[in-house]
């Protein structure tokens, strides 16, 4: 990997140099924009809407448009004289249960590297950091955008997660939300047990890209000039008819699913919760039946 970006931890009078790397990568398969006729790329031009001639990139500036349509140029050294205090530092400003954050605010991750002079203090504060099980909130700025992030430690190193600030956070402002919708005891039962019978410990190896692997296989069959056979169409979702037949089909299939899968291990709650089951603690599924339909309604949302 190679380094993006230099600086240092700051943390109290402890200053601890590092570099930083992306994390992570979206890996997809890209394509140009090319003629259809003959495979030439597409090129476009910067021209400038006023005189018309093409601009070079040397003479491109920002621009901030205003109300009325007047544009406001800002060149290199507007932005070098803004006070960026964290641009080669990152500061750490308080130390919080990583449960607190919600991850909603997480934007990108990436790897933090001690220097040769701060392996030492980075090993420190990565072992005191693991001990107190918390996250230290931070502020660090990369291009020239200052941004709130958390340090926490995965596979012996720091990860540095930035942070959306909470006015780029949308509010979840949909109108079924403060409105009474009626749910029976058997139907949450249900879907209780659906969950339940789902339940498994996340190996993320499981998974993979289905869509990329055949866009590849739909590639590579074109350089070999071989017929490309389009993949079965998936039946169109519809909401369910019969919520409450739904949910025991789907009991059902997640049950037959599971044995014919590899044995995966249940969580611990989950496997405790069967436990007290077999002890004798479980309800009586005929009971449970006769049990009067439950309303569930959400609680008003204060006002702002």
């Amino acid at each position: 990997m190679r380094s993006i970006w230099k600086g240092a931890i700051s943390f109290g009078l402890v200053t601890i140099p590092v570099k930083l790397y992306s994390a992570t990568e979206q890996k997809d398969v890209s394509f140009h924009q090319v003629h259809r006729e003959d495979g030439g790329r597409i090129r476009y031009k910067r021209v400038c809407t006023v005189d018309g001639e093409e601009v070079q990139y040397a003479d491109i500036a920002k621009g901030y448009e205003l109300p009325t349509g007047d544009m406001v140029v800002l060149t290199d050294e507007d932005f070098e004289d803004l006070p960026l205090s964290t641009s080669r530092r990152i500061d750490v400003l308080q130390f919080t249960p990583a449960e607190q954050i919600d991850p909603i605010y997480f934007a990108k991750s990436y790897y933090l590297e001690p220097d040769a002079q701060g392996a030492k203090p980075y090993v420190l504060l990565r072992d005191a950091l693991a001990r107190s099980g918390q996250v230290a909130v931070v502020k660090v700025a990369l291009r020239q955008r200052e941004s709130l992030a958390t340090l926490r430690v995965r596979d012996g190193v720091f990860v540095l997660e930035t942070m959306l600030w909470p006015d780029e956070i949308r509010a979840a402002d949909f109108a079924f939300v403060d409105e009474e919708v009626d749910v029976r005891a058997q139907e949450l039962q249900m879907a209780e047990s659906l969950i339940e019978t789902m339940a498994a410990d996340f190996d993320p190896t499981e998974y993979h890209d289905a869509y990329r692997e055949a866009l590849q296989q739909v590639i590579e069959a074109k350089i070999a000039g071989k017929e490309v056979i389009p993949a079965e169409a998936q039946p169109e979702a519809r909401p369910a008819g019969d919520l409450m037949a739904a949910l025991r089909a789907s009991v059902d299939a997640a049950k037959k699913e599971r044995e014919g899968a590899k044995p995966r291990r249940a969580p611990a709650k989950t496997a405790a919760k069967a436990a007290a089951k077999s002890a004798g603690g479980g309800k009586d599924a005929d009971a449970a039946k006769d049990e009067k339909p439950a309303a569930s309604r959400r609680k008003p949302r204060k006002s702002a």
